[in-house]
C-alpha cells in the first residue's frame, strides 16, 4: 500500500521525537479504539515502524460504531503477522475471551467516542467506554507483572470551562464541569475513569498513565468526525464556505496529531502513574482566525474560492457547556517526559489539507 507522503513525514517526526522508543523492544501492543482519530497515527505508526522497533504484535480493538475505515483493513492485510483486528464492545464483552490480549506488555486504552455531536447520540456507550471498560481493562491486568504501562485517554473536557485566572491550565486545576446536560457524559466519564486510574496505580502499583488531549486534529480525522477541523476541512474538499455555527469568539490551541501521538507514546513508555496535559500552548486562535487559516492554505492548496460565514447550527445543544476557552500549561509533560510540540497551527492546517488532497487525487 502507497503511503500518504504526509503521514510517512509524520511517522518519521514521530519516530524522531519518541526518545524512549527503546521501550518498546520485544513488547506486545493492545490498541482498544484503534479505528478512531489518534488511533490511525498510533497503528499506522507501531505498524509501519514494528519491525524496527522490535514490536511483537499489536491486537487493535474496536466496536467499529461509527465505521469500520478502509486504511485499517488496509493495513492489517498488509502486515499480517504483525496486526491483528478484531469487533470488540469494550463495554460488554470479555477481554480474557481476546487471543493474546494476556501478553500484552503495553496497553492503549483509546475506545472512546470523543466528537461531541456523536457522543451526545451515544451517551451509554461513551460512558462504558471510559468507565466500564477501562475497569473491566484494569482488573484484568492488575495482577500481570509484564505490564510495562497502561494508557488512558481522559481528556481536555475535564477542566469544564476555567476561569481566565486558571487559563493556561495546569494539571492540578479541579475543574468547573456541569454533572448534567449534553455534554455530561462524555465530560463525567473521563473525569470518573482518571479517578479509577487514581485508585488502581495507588492499591495495585500499575504503570498507568493519563492523558488529557488538548484539541487535536489532522490526517485520520474523517471529514463525518463533526468536530471544527474535520468541519472546515470537509467544506474545503467540497469547495462550500466554511460555517461558523457560533459567533466565532472561542478560543482554543490545535495540537497537530503528529506532535499529539509522540506525546501519548511517551507517556505510556514511561512506565509509571501520572497525569499529563497533552497538547501545544500557542498559539490560542478564535474559532474565526482558525477558518480563516484554513481558507487562506485551502486556495494555496486545493484552489479553493471559498469563504467563511456565520450560520446557526440545527442542533440546539450544540454549544451547551461548550468552553469559552481552552489553553493548556504542559510544563510538566516537557519536564517529565521530553515532550516537545513542534507543529505551529498554520504548518499543520496545511498539513491536513495536504494529506486530504492527496487522498482524493489518489482514490
Amino acid at each position: 500500500m502507497t503511503v500518504n507522503p504526509v503521514v510517512a513525514e509524520d511517522l518519521a517526526r514521530i519516530d524522531a521525537a519518541l526518545f524512549t522508543k527503546d521501550r518498546l523492544a520485544g513488547a506486545s501492543v493492545l490498541i482498544t479504539g484503534c479505528a478512531g482519530f489518534l488511533g490511525f497515527y498510533l497503528v499506522s505508526y507501531l505498524v509501519r515502524h514494528g519491525r524496527s522497533l522490535g514490536v511483537c504484535k499489536i491486537i487493535g480493538l474496536d466496536s467499529f460504531l461509527l465505521e469500520r475505515p478502509r486504511w485499517l483493513e488496509a493495513l492489517a492485510a498488509e502486515y499480517p503477522d504483525l496486526l491483528e483486528i478484531q469487533k470488540f464492545e469494550i463495554g460488554r464483552d470479555n477481554i480474557a475471551d481476546v487471543k493474546g490480549a494476556g501478553d500484552a506488555t503495553i496497553v492503549i486504552h483509546g475506545a472512546s467516542i470523543a466528537s461531541p455531536t456523536f457522543y451526545r447520540q451515544y451517551p451509554l456507550a461513551t460512558v462504558d467506554g471510559n468507565i466500564w471498560g477501562l475497569r473491566a481493562l484494569l482488573d484484568f491486568y492488575r495482577e500481570r507483572k509484564t505490564l510495562r504501562g497502561l494508557l488512558f485517554f481522559s481528556s481536555s473536557e475535564i477542566y469544564g470551562d476555567p476561569e481566565p485566572q486558571f487559563i493556561p491550565t495546569d494539571e492540578e486545576y479541579r475543574g468547573r464541569v456541569s454533572c448534567i446536560g449534553p455534554r455530561a457524559c462524555y465530560d463525567e466519564s473521563k473525569r470518573f475513569g482518571e479517578t479509577l486510574c487514581w485508585i488502581y496505580a495507588t492499591h495495585s502499583g500499575m504503570p498507568i498513565a493519563v492523558a488529557r488531549p488538548f484539541n487535536n486534529y489532522g490526517p485520520g480525522m474523517r471529514l463525518g468526525d463533526r468536530r471544527l477541523p474535520a468541519d472546515f476541512a470537509s467544506a474545503i474538499m467540497e469547495g462550500r464556505d466554511l460555517a461558523i455555527l457560533s459567533d466565532g469568539t472561542p478560543t482554543r490551541t490545535f495540537c497537530y496529531v503528529a506532535d499529539a501521538v509522540a506525546g501519548y507514546l511517551l507517556c505510556v513508555l514511561s512506565g509509571r502513574y501520572d497525569y499529563y496535559n497533552i497538547g501545544t500552548e500557542k498559539p490560542e486562535v478564535s474559532v474565526r482566525e482558525l477558518a480563516s487559516l484554513f481558507c487562506e492554505a485551502g486556495a494555496e492548496i486545493t484552489g479553493y474560492r471559498g469563504t467563511a460565514s456565520f450560520a446557526k447550527s440545527p442542533d440546539p445543544d450544540y454549544m451547551t457547556n461548550n468552553p469559552n476557552r481552552r489553553c493548556p500549561n504542559i510544563a510538566k509533560a516537557r519536564t517529565k517526559l521530553g515532550y516537545d510540540p513542534q507543529v505551529e497551527v498554520r504548518e499543520g492546517v496545511r498539513r491536513y489539507l495536504r494529506y486530504l488532497d492527496h487522498e482524493r487525487q489518489h482514490a
